[in-house]
């Protein structure tokens, strides 16, 4: 794949697309984390709600440490999962708390409930700094595409960073995500609405 056409579809997507929902909605970095780790397995129409209302009631790692975990269960009980991410919650609050906060992949993946997509997404759409999150709508857009063949996530990650412009890695998940729930949607995608319909080796599939 030409480098110079897949940065030129991240131009085009990012022509359409703007911040997402999750990084409009947190502007704090300990709770956009904690926010992007609770969306995992969830839809972020159900995740954001959450979040906010756990956020209201304990918006800092401290205010989160001093709630019981029953609380934290029952605000989070909309979202799957809801036990274990408040664990997870806590775990982060309590790490956060004794360590600081986290600005590195390292120090991202080393708190409970932080995968390597969260680590990327927290990087990229907060930090600005090039990483690519692979998630569902990365690999199906991508495959797609014809970009890259793959089904494993750090397959597909370490892919799109050989033919992905550097400083284009930031962009990626953020536009395909958008891309991936408005238009190119897993069954019947609407290509004929695609701006990059064009590019596009699995057209209508």
């Amino acid at each position: 794949m030409d480098t110079y056409k897949v940065g030129e579809v991240v131009a085009v997507l990012g022509a359409c697309y703007g911040e997402t929902e999750m990084a409009r909605a947190f502007r704090d970095p300990f709770q956009f984390l904690v926010a992007v780790m609770l969306s995992a397995r969830s839809k972020d129409s159900t995740t954001i709600p959450v979040a906010k209302e756990l956020f209201s009631v304990a918006p800092t790692p401290e205010a989160i440490l001093k709630l019981p975990r029953h609380k934290i269960e029952k605000i989070l009980h909309p979202i799957g999962f809801f036990r274990v991410k408040a664990a997870y919650a806590h775990g982060i609050a309590r790490k956060i708390v004794e360590c600081g906060t986290p600005t590195t992949f390292d120090e991202l993946v080393s708190l409970p409930g932080v995968s390597r997509k969260t680590a990327n997404v927290v990087l990229s759409q907060f930090y600005g700094e090039p990483a690519i999150a692979v998630d569902v709508h990365v690999e199906r857009i991508t495959n797609r595409l014809g970009w890259i063949s793959t089904k494993i996530p750090e397959e597909t990650e370490h892919a799109l960073q050989k033919i992905v412009p550097r400083e284009r890695w930031k962009d990626v998940n953020r536009l395909l995500v958008q891309h991936g729930q408005t238009i190119c949607l897993p069954r019947k995608p609407k290509c004929s609405n695609c701006p990059i319909s064009q590019y596009c080796e699995k057209i209508g599939v």
